[in-house]
């Protein structure tokens, strides 16, 4: 199926939705590092699910004959993360970052892949919502219009 025009999107934005898992699992990493006690079980939740979401896309893109993104040895971070309320910003903006990613898996694909992503892209808008207590119409849109970009990663 990856060689017609439609499967080659399709790869394209499962890639990129590894890549933004990737990316979230690591920063995820120093969310849990700076978070204050009282939200470390949610951070953890979130980690495990970006965790489980990135072996799933692993496996779906073998599946379709591609050789998953690997993994950045490390990201830069969006911002300096120097304490609790900072690691929660972060939280925040990775999930709207992998939101929009899952956006485009919705446009790229069909069937039961469409429906995992939308789940993928309401779970992650849910998180964003729960770290930083605001909600956008479109979770994974709104950003995409302002910056015209489709990149998840917190600057490789």
């Amino acid at each position: 199926m990856s060689g017609t025009a439609s499967g080659q999107r399709e790869l394209k934005a499962l890639q990129e939705a590894l890549a933004a898992e990737h990316a979230a699992v690591y920063g995820y990493g120093v969310v849990g590092g700076r978070i204050r006690e009282g939200r470390r079980t949610e951070a953890r939740s979130a980690y495990d699910a970006h965790r489980a979401r990135r072996d799933a896309l692993t496996r779906e893109i073998r599946d379709l004959g591609g050789t998953p993104v690997a993994a950045a040895a490390a990201y830069a971070l969006p911002f300096p993360v120097p304490d609790s309320a900072a690691a929660v910003r972060l939280a925040a903006e990775l999930e709207d970052r992998v939101a929009g990613v899952y956006s485009d898996v919705v446009r790229a694909t069909a069937g039961e892949r469409r429906r995992a992503a939308a789940e993928a892209l309401r779970e992650a808008a849910v998180r964003a919502v729960r770290w930083n207590g605001e909600s956008v119409a479109f979770p994974g849109l709104a950003e995409r219009a302002a910056t015209g970009s489709a990149s998840a990663t917190p600057t490789a």
